[in-house]
């Protein structure tokens, strides 16, 4: 596969440029591009060609699809918006919040509360409504992911400003100096009601191919899967739901969510581990069903980063972002809890377990 040259975000317009190896030379436009875009189809690639959104630097443009492309040549492709990130709940496009809080800000990091549906980093098909394409496009210049949120997954975020900013937070999240807080809400089911535990299982990919997004869960003497453990604790119980903290200790993908729905708590929303694999595809492809929109109730899973400590500048920092609005009124909907009281008491929860690190 050729390497990319060149590549350049913004909030409106994707560019890259790549150059044709020698042993690509003589081979379709088209099939060049299929050979990069391996998740595009053969007609999404055709039409972007036919579009001039795809052309090789310095022949007349629009090309063909069945264009040979010879070696040395220099293949520029653009993509916009247009939709291709558009989310759906209900048959209704989701209207993004595209402007992230700023928690903190100066000539070093930024630290903000990532809305749902924004990817940190670009991904994929996932191009524009990015966190560090947003802040590239604020400050003109390159912004560095420290850590990640899953992309339904709101909160407290860590972005760089400077080479040398990124390389010191990121070996703190790798030294184990970083101390995370999530405030999650889940369908009811252990029948321990326990207020607190610790999940240990391990965990690994499910299987290659389409299945990889799942993430199984196994015994914590199993050789199988890798060390993974989270805290939780239960807060409040109402009408058959949940809501709770959750302190990872470690960082494996989907963490939380597997660990919460193996003990009992499967994530409101989870459309991969309150819904399964069948009906994550169903979202995916775009055509669930009234019952499973019933059924996940919101529109992402129910997990949000609400506080981060680490180590700087000397000082120990933390970083909170309050219960989101989507969340507020789910729970508004569903219980009858004071959140503005319920809110100080995952307060004064967080604050009791940062400390126990001080000592």
């Amino acid at each position: 596969m050729s390497i990319i040259l060149e590549k350049s975000f913004s909030p409106d317009k994707y560019r890259a440029l790549w150059q044709v190896e020698d042993f690509e030379d003589g081979i379709r436009l088209d099939q060049f591009m299929m050979d990069i875009l391996d998740t595009w189809s053969r007609e999404q690639i055709k039409k972007k060609i036919k579009k001039g959104d795809i052309k090789i630097i310095g022949r007349p443009h629009p090309h063909r699809p069945n264009t040979k492309v010879r070696e040395g040549e220099k293949i520029e492709m653009v993509t916009f918006p247009e939709g291709i990130e558009d989310e759906y709940w209900n048959g209704e496009k989701i209207e993004f919040q595209k402007h992230p809080e700023i928690l903190h800000e100066d000539d070093d990091i930024v630290v903000i509360s990532k809305p749902p549906f924004m990817t940190t980093h670009p991904t994929g098909r996932r191009l524009f409504n990015v966190a560090t394409v947003y802040f590239e496009d604020k400050y003109k210049k390159t912004v560095h992911s420290i850590h990640r949120l899953d992309r339904e997954t709101s909160g407290v975020l860590l972005l760089g400003r400077n080479p040398k900013a990124a390389q010191e937070m990121t070996a703190h999240f790798e030294n184990d100096l970083v101390r995370k807080c999530y405030f999650w809400m889940a369908v009811d089911q252990d029948e321990d009601q326990k207020d607190s535990f610790e999940a240990n299982e391990r965990l690994a990919q499910s299987e290659p191919g389409l299945k990889r997004v799942l993430i199984e869960a196994y015994p914590e003497d199993s050789d199988q899967g890798k060390h993974a453990r989270t805290l939780f604790k239960v807060l409040h119980r109402e009408a058959g739901y949940a809501l709770g903290l959750a302190f990872p200790q470690t960082g494996r993908q989907h963490q939380i969510r597997v660990h919460a729905m193996v003990h009992g708590y499967p994530l409101v929303g989870d459309k991969t581990y309150l819904g399964g694999y069948e009906l994550f595809q169903r979202f995916k492809d775009n055509y669930a069903t009234q019952e499973d929109h019933d059924f996940m109730e919101i529109p992402r899973q129910a997990l949000h980063a609400m506080a981060l400590r680490f180590p700087y500048k000397g000082e120990l920092k933390i970083v909170k972002s309050p219960i989101p609005k989507d969340f507020r009124e789910w729970i508004n909907s569903k219980m009858d809890l004071d959140i503005e009281s319920f809110e100080e008491i995952l307060k004064t929860e967080i604050e009791a377990y940062f400390k126990t690190f001080d000592k």
